[in-house]
């Protein structure tokens, strides 16, 4: 054999053995609460839409009694594709119909009762706008999601445990007849003054045992196991305590509701709701943040709010303090009486669609040098390179004795950027307690921004700055575990309001 192919063989062998006896490095091991397979679906997700749409609309109400006459619900030009589209334009993921409202009038033909499209004229009452809007977003690659109002100000029943029995049957009829579910939501709106049937009176319930809400839940689980529940108290997707958009700073995903004053346990309706705004630092659940918002003054269309449209920057706003907090943004969207979304909306979203792609069109960091203080067994599959590959699954992580540990970012030349956005790996739980980003500047580190909590997502964004070289110290009780890291330069275009929420 001729000295070469020994060699080669040689060569070969040995690089055998040292792979076989190359030790596996394992992973770290999750830390806290941790996210359900359907809780990181959602977290993917992060923008998505609320159509509220309903009797009010025609009654020029936020809130109807329940004794208002199908009839008015006539929407002249119904366009369930439109809806979509303005949904898909603006870069959301799904969205969520009110099906029932406080009202209890219902957008489907139920067999449960009368008070629903199939009385009204429009299309005869040959109408399902849950069918149309859910079929609609399935053409467009949207998500679809259902709110069904816990209270019900028509039906005769409700405060009588003949009501749970009839919800629930709605319930179903929802999540069997319209394809897969996103997001199922119930709010804290339970028993008032209402219409009931005729006896116009006050109902009163007792908020934590009335709707037997475990046996609720299951009834989702077992129709629609991957749909995630959102209301005060989870059990997927908490409220983020206010109607404006705005998550806490800091924002944990991590969260142990508690009963209010007075209320037995903790639901939808009867939770210290405040308290979800920021969340339980090492909180009992995994209960992530939703932060709802409408684009106008009200939740339901009304004309004299046309000139009242969120601007696309005030939405660029809203989008950094709710998913850059680690939160998702909920944004509602009325259809009008004709059954559309307004111009002044689709304008205002397409705006805000367009300075949002620029905003994130380059990720500076790509053409950094990245070196980390500690990569976890000095093994590539934990190297600090896995931050910038745009894969989710992958990750950086040290060493399990590392918890104070930088990733420095070094430039061939000078950038500028005032936007960081970073993210951990939720598989293995909220990592880390504080980080900072710091600029070398004059010789010397300079901190930049701060701040606690990082999970799904973190944005920050300050002044610009100019440097060649930026570095990501982060700190907790256990190693990091980061999959994404980003430095981008805001275009001077897309600007921020004069209202800037959150401040």
């Amino acid at each position: 054999m001729p000295r070469s192919s020994i060699t080669f063989v040689f060569w070969c062998a040995l690089c055998h053995v040292t792979l076989a006896e190359r030790p596996t490095i394992s992973p770290p091991q999750p830390f806290g609460a941790t996210p359900s397979q359907r809780q990181l679906k959602w977290h993917e997700l992060e923008f998505y839409g609320f159509l509220h749409f309903t009797i009010n609309t025609f009654t020029d109400k936020e809130w109807g009694y329940g004794d208002e006459s199908p009839k008015l619900f006539n929407p002249t030009d119904f366009d369930a594709n439109q809806l979509a589209s303005a949904a898909a334009t603006a870069g959301m993921k799904g969205l969520i119909l009110t099906c029932k409202h406080h009202d209890g009038f219902c957008l489907w033909p139920s067999k449960y009762t009368e008070h629903s499209v199939k009385n009204s004229p429009w299309k005869n009452g040959q109408g399902d706008v849950v069918r149309e809007i859910s079929d609609a977003c399935r053409r467009h690659r949207l998500k679809f999601g259902v709110y069904l109002s816990p209270w019900d100000r028509n039906h005769p029943d409700y405060g009588k445990p003949a009501y749970v029995q009839y919800y629930r049957n709605q319930l179903r009829e929802l999540l069997t007849q319209y394809g897969p579910i996103f997001e199922v939501w119930w709010d804290g709106a339970n028993g008032g003054t209402g219409y009931y049937g005729g006896a116009r009176e006050k109902r009163v319930i007792d908020r934590g045992s009335y709707y037997d809400w475990n046996t609720t839940i299951d009834i989702v689980r077992k129709l629609q196991p991957d749909a995630c529940i959102f209301s005060d108290a989870g059990p997927d997707i908490r409220w983020i305590g206010n109607e404006h958009g705005i998550a806490g700073e800091p924002c944990w995903a991590t969260y142990t509701p508690t009963a209010r004053k007075g209320e037995s346990k903790p639901g939808p309706g009867t939770t210290n709701a405040r308290q979800g705004n920021q969340g339980t630092r090492n909180g009992r659940l995994w209960l992530p943040g939703e932060a709802d918002v409408s684009i106008r003054p009200g939740w339901f269309y009304h004309k004299n709010q046309d000139a009242k449209v969120r601007s696309p920057e005030n939405l660029l706003d809203l989008y950094f303090v709710s998913v850059g907090r680690g939160s998702s943004l909920l944004l509602n969207l009325p259809p009008d009486r004709r059954g559309r979304i307004h111009e002044n909306d689709l304008q205002s979203l397409r705006q805000f669609r367009q300075i949002l792609d620029a905003v994130f069109q380059k990720n500076l960091a790509q053409n950094a040098t990245l070196t980390a203080s500690n990569v976890r067994g000095k093994s590539a599959q934990f190297s600090e390179q896995k931050v910038l590959d745009g894969d989710r699954t992958t990750y950086w992580a040290t060493d399990d004795s590392k918890k104070q540990v930088e990733l420095t970012a070094t430039f061939s030349h000078p950038v500028s950027f005032n936007i960081v956005d970073i993210r951990e790996y939720l598989p293995l739980g909220q990592r880390v307690d504080m980080w900072s980003v710091e600029a070398w500047q004059d010789g010397k580190w300079t901190e930049w921004a701060q701040g606690q909590s990082i999970g799904n997502r973190r944005l920050c964004r300050g002044k610009s700055v100019t440097t060649d070289r930026v570095r990501l110290r982060l700190s907790g009780p256990v190693c990091p575990a980061i999959s994404e890291f980003g430095l981008y330069a805001e275009p001077a275009s897309a600007g921020t309001s004069d209202k800037a929420p959150g401040k």
